[in-house]
């Protein structure tokens, strides 16, 4: 069993990008209740200011380095290498192994109607062992208890064993952490790496991906939206891994 590290005050597993296309694979094909996030600095610091959303992200079954500073921080505090496990990187890394075997079938949930249908002609096309069991572009409004009823029986009707959820953060976690326990299946949290996959928007260039600066590019992509977002939030991230590292090393060791 891989250890986690406590980054901030999320628990996120210690494990390589190889494990982990193994352990979502197995929770899969054994049709585990489950969910795994991808975090990055932005959701570690949605998981500080709400205690309630600390604790549905800490039940999680896999909390994955998704964000450079993530991955980093896990060495910086506790001289343990890290990969980054992007949901950006892990989708289509999940779609290759999982073509290499059988009866894999995927639920797609959320983003446009536009994206979904892009996702599947190019699962469809490539992919020759993953079948499309279903996929919902659900309302921006809440659903009802009917809806939320309706929607895991439809899930667990279609026979699919990984679902991939794209709802947005931090409404797709709170959703997966509320509603895993009744669906066959394992969620993934994959977030924006629908429309990335679907090819309706770029990613950063790799040097960036490289050196962390992937967040530079959303924001110049989207600086009337993130703007707030990565300078509050990147500041906070790093004025708290500093506040947990000086305790670390000043003889008050946290554990991991």
């Amino acid at each position: 069993m891989d250890q986690k590290l406590k980054i901030i005050s999320l628990q996120v597993n210690n494990i390589s990008f190889g494990e982990c296309l193994e352990r979502v694979s197995n929770l899969g094909f054994t049709r585990t209740p489950s969910f795994v996030c991808f975090v990055n600095a932005h959701m570690v610091i949605e998981a500080w200011n709400s205690k309630l959303f600390l604790q549905q992200l800490n039940t999680a079954t896999l909390i994955l380095a998704d964000g450079k500073p993530v991955a980093k921080a896990c060495y910086w505090l506790y001289k343990k290498k890290q990969d980054r496990i992007a949901g950006m990187d892990f989708l289509p890394a999940l779609l290759n192994y999982l073509d290499n075997k059988k009866d894999a079938r995927l639920f797609l949930l959320g983003s446009a109607k536009l994206v979904l249908d892009s996702i599947k002609e190019k699962i469809n096309s490539s992919f020759i062992n993953i079948q499309i069991a279903g996929a919902v572009s659900p309302p921006f409004r809440a659903l009802t208890n009917d809806e939320q009823q309706q929607l895991t029986e439809q899930i667990n009707t279609s026979g699919a064993n990984f679902v991939l959820v794209a709802l947005g953060c931090p409404k797709q976690e709170k959703w997966m952490a509320e509603h895993y326990k009744k669906i066959n299946a394992v969620l993934l949290g994959v977030g924006g790496a629908f429309p990335v996959f679907a090819g309706i928007q770029k990613r950063s260039p790799q040097w960036m991906q490289t050196y962390g600066l992937e967040w530079l590019y959303r924001l110049l992509q989207e600086p009337r939206r993130l703007l707030k977002r990565y300078l509050v939030t990147n500041t906070i991230f790093l004025f708290l891994f500093l506040k947990q590292w000086l305790s670390l090393y000043s003889g008050k060791n946290e554990t991991a």
